[in-house]
């Protein structure tokens, strides 16, 4: 299924893997929440944990050129250490919907949020980002 990706941390305009991973491959990138998460702070990078009524999480709705999604798709998964079916993935590829900004439009979208290891550890000792905004931290 060919859906945009849902960015909130090092993959956002500005921050580092941006300009290794999406630069020059998008046709979009529109500012975005999604609802129902709470930001954590990583190692030089951010968690997006899932918790129903959470604050949400600030980011970009980006949308690939067709010619690069599928090898950008693979290169996501591998960056985020994500493994479909393996319990012990950093972070795991969900589809949610995500809320433009410039409209409040729903819009489906593959978003890496904590694994389900990672996260249970962030929900008991982790350190939350007040407001669901990373842009600037990484």
């Amino acid at each position: 299924m060919t859906l945009p990706f849902f960015v909130y941390g090092t993959l956002r305009p500005g921050e580092a893997n941006h300009r290794l991973f999406l630069h020059g491959r998008t046709r979009s990138e529109e500012p975005a929440r999604l609802e129902d998460t709470v930001l954590y702070e990583g190692p030089g990078y951010p968690y997006a944990v899932e918790e129903p009524g959470g604050g949400g999480v600030r980011g970009e709705l980006v949308t690939a050129r067709p010619e690069a999604y599928g090898a950008l798709l693979a290169e996501l998964d591998r960056l985020e250490e994500y493994v479909p079916g393996d319990p012990r993935s950093l972070y795991v590829r969900v589809e949610r919907k995500v809320l433009r900004d410039a409209d409040g439009a729903g819009v489906r979208a593959w978003v890496y949020v904590a694994g389900q290891g990672v996260a249970a550890r962030l929900r008991a000792a982790g350190r939350r980002v007040e407001g669901g905004e990373w842009r600037g931290r990484g």
